[in-house]
């Protein structure tokens, strides 16, 4: 398989196992114990990686939020404690989360170490949140599942934001992307009416074009893999997708 082609098999799990903690309800049960409001926890977490920045600066890594959202969250955040601390706590949660929900069907520790690979390899330019969460701690080798959880968020940034900045290059609005790919969570990303119109032609095949390129743009990181290492790569992260828990 060419690198492209693994970035487009690969993308559904790459983009969707590591959020599973992030829509976990327990998540914002554990962020409301530490006194944030809502989204607050997700943004301070999310965005924590990068330190003591202001709001404006998240919103921009963020791509797909509205920034007034971002920036208003991030302030009330900043309130509760230091971005990095977030950060740390929204991780935790994520780690716990792989600890309960993944499964040893694969091999976690070979899917750690090529996972590990990619991220030491990959460029980190024009992705600000994966560079920053490339450097944060990462769980022992003795808690393979929160091991592999935390390196696959790490791809999952660098992907997100090579596909932001895609999405931007093929002129979509964050607003027209959010409502073709998520129309159910434009309030959540604090988009307001009126939204859109998600139906016009162009604006889908702008979006095929985008996550084409998306996948020409994650090229390089998988190319760090050989072609039997890139296969391997795709048949562990289908298994550990297929038998995860709920």
């Amino acid at each position: 398989m060419t690198p492209d082609a693994v970035a487009s098999a690969t993308a559904s799990v790459v983009s969707g196992l590591a959020s599973h903690f992030m829509t976990d309800p327990a998540t914002y049960v554990l962020g409301a114990d530490l006194g944030f409001d809502g989204i607050d926890f997700y943004l301070a977490g999310r965005g924590g990686a990068l330190g003591d920045v202001t709001g404006d600066v998240v919103a921009s890594a963020l791509v797909f939020f509205s920034p007034a959202t971002v920036i208003e969250g991030w302030d009330r955040a900043r309130s509760v404690m230091a971005p990095h601390q977030a950060a740390q706590h929204f991780i935790s949660t994520g780690h716990d989360w792989a600890d309960a929900h993944l499964t040893n069907d694969a091999d976690l520790g070979r899917l750690a170490d090529l996972l590990g690979t990619m991220i030491r390899g990959a460029s980190p330019a024009g992705a600000p949140l994966f560079a920053a969460w490339r450097t944060q701690a990462e769980p022992g080798a003795d808690r393979p599942r929160a091991l592999v959880l935390h390196r696959l968020n790490v791809v999952r940034e660098l992907r997100g934001a090579l596909h932001g900045a895609a999405v931007l290059a093929h002129g979509l609005s964050p607003h027209q992307a959010v409502s073709i790919r998520q129309p159910s969570m434009l309030g959540l990303f604090g988009w307001g009416a009126p939204h859109p119109d998600a139906e016009r032609a162009t604006e889908h095949s702008e979006w095929v074009a985008s996550e084409a390129a998306t996948d020409r743009a994650l090229a390089p990181a998988y190319a760090t893999l050989t072609e039997d290492q890139r296969h391997e790569l795709c048949d562990l992260l289908a298994t550990l997708d297929a038998t995860r828990t709920a």
